[in-house]
Formats: structure tokens, C-alpha cells, sequence
């Protein structure tokens, strides 16, 4: 494989996880915090207001879903980079 091949495979790896777990983790997170948020307060004896519970919207929440995979590849950029410096037999055995 070619320097540029071997940054491709792995940035094509993370695009394929990247909007999956945004598709998971931004409903699950949302889910959690509509539980936890209210058992913390009931906890405490404190009955939190709308405002305090309600506080993604959305049009928040599509960024953040979206923001996902464009972050995952940034991130993906200096193994990807490491990867094509390496040689192509060394760099899966390291992962």
C-alpha cells in the first residue's frame, strides 16, 4: 500500500464508526440525561424546574450529531499519519 493508501484505510475506518456512535451517543446521552438529571435532584429533596431539565434542543442536537465524524477524523489524523510513515506490515500489528 501506498503512504496515501494506508491514510485513506484509516480514515475511511473511523467516517464508517464516527456518525454511528453520534447516532447512538447523542439520543443515549439525551436519554441519560433526562433520567439521571431528575433522580439526582429527587435524591436531594429537590424538585428541578423544566428549564434546568430541558436544555437541548433539536437544533442543537443535529450539530453534535453531525460533529461527530468530523471530529473522529481529525482525531484520526496523526495515527493515519503515523501509519503511512510506517512500514505497511508494522503499522496493523500495532493497533
Amino acid at each position: 500500500m501506498t503512504p496515501r493508501q494506508t491514510v485513506a484505510m484509516v480514515l475511511a475506518s473511523v467516517v464508517v464508526t464516527g456518525p454511528v456512535a453520534g447516532a447512538l451517543g447523542v439520543p443515549l446521552g439525551v436519554a441519560l440525561h433526562g433520567r439521571v438529571l431528575p433522580a439526582t435532584g429527587d435524591s436531594v429533596g429537590l424538585r428541578l424546574p423544566a428549564s434546568v431539565l430541558a436544555v437541548h434542543d433539536t437544533a442543537e442536537l443535529l450539530p453534535l450529531g453531525l460533529g461527530g465524524p468530523l471530529i473522529a477524523a481529525l482525531g484520526a489524523l496523526p495515527p493515519a499519519g503515523w501509519a503511512a510513515r510506517t512500514r505497511t506490515a508494522t503499522a496493523p500489528r500495532t493497533e
